[in-house]
């Protein structure tokens, strides 16, 4: 499912892959998660687009073909996420932020991803996937549990941590502070009484509209929801040296706001991307906890649909294609 244009549908066709290189393999896409940040590659809300494209970057898939450095052995399942490629030689690549790398490469975005039968991965960031989570329900993990993760970490493990955006990414967070002993407050859209019943359900203790005040005042906060009026919203939720972090690649302008409501020693943090070690933790602990993603399945071949019930705020949990 090819993106020739942005703002237009997918469209089904045959492409040829090429034969992998030393450090490549060729995977049978076994499951491929739907992702927020699909909607901003194939809407054209990010820079520098190149089309044509397969968007999908939570893939979970069979090793078929491998080259000659590939340590992996044929038929081992593997997890393929957001990042793809970086050069390991800058200096964020040598310091541990290989996120932040100028030369990296994204599957789904300048790299053909999953929303097909079979995808050319490096092999050197593929992960390896808990043996205990199936295919279907490992794919969210990919992105929406490993973005979800790195936010979750800048936070500190604050006591009393609010998410604004309850979908993918949310629900897995949600779980793993709930097994860290954190109270979870969830904000949804004003009105998604299906969403605060999900979190309730995942054992949020207070769930309320984007728009509304918690009952307590929180340590910290993650935003989800690509919505930058949230941020000064969150902000008046926050005690004093509280943490405010933004957990997408791309969010609509923050409006101006009173600088009293950053005072106090408030903190603003954006995440960006992730790293290999990022995927090692998150990945061994999603299957200690172990977290249950919650997920609706479409075939490849209905994959615009997917996007748009995406789009639409009409899906609980996440998306998940399937061959």
């Amino acid at each position: 499912m090819r993106l020739h244009a942005t703002g237009r549908p997918l469209v089904r066709e045959p492409l040829e892959l090429p034969e992998p290189a030393d450090h490549q393999v060729v995977l049978k896409v076994r499951a491929c998660g739907v992702c927020r940040t699909d909607l901003h590659v194939v809407d054209g809300e990010l820079l520098d687009q190149p089309l044509p494209i397969v968007p999908g970057h939570e893939i979970v898939g069979e090793i078929v073909g491998r080259g000659a450095a590939v340590a992996w052995p044929a038929g081992a399942r593997v997890g393929v996420p957001w990042l793809g490629y970086t050069c390991g030689s800058c200096e964020f690549c040598l310091s541990g932020r290989e996120n932040l790398c100028d030369s990296a490469r994204f599957t789904g975005y300048q790299i053909d991803g999953g929303y097909a039968g079979h995808v050319l991965a490096d092999a050197r960031y593929c992960l390896k996937l808990p043996e205990t989570i199936d295919d279907v329900h490992a794919a969210p993990l990919l992105c929406a549990g490993l973005i979800g993760y790195r936010s979750w970490k800048m936070t500190g493990e604050a006591q009393r941590l609010g998410i604004y955006g309850f979908g993918a990414a949310a629900h897995i967070v949600a779980q793993v502070a709930r097994f860290r002993g954190q109270e979870v407050y969830a904000f949804t859209r004003p009105g998604d009484s299906a969403a605060q019943s999900f979190a309730a359900q995942l054992g949020a203790k207070w769930t309320g509209d984007s728009d509304r005040m918690p009952p307590v005042q929180l340590d910290a906060a993650i935003i989800f929801a690509p919505i930058g009026q949230l941020v000064p919203q969150a902000l008046r939720c926050l005690k004093k040296g509280g943490t405010l972090v933004c957990g997408g690649i791309h969010m609509s302008d923050i409006p101006q706001f009173p600088y009293a409501l950053l005072w106090g020693e408030r903190t603003i943090r954006s995440v960006a991307n992730l790293t290999r070690r990022d995927g090692e933790e998150f990945l061994e602990l999603a299957a200690r906890i172990p977290v249950q993603t919650h997920v609706e399945t479409f075939r490849l071949e209905a994959a615009n649909d997917a996007l748009d019930r995406l789009r639409n705020g009409r899906l609980s949990g996440a998306a998940v294609l399937i061959p």
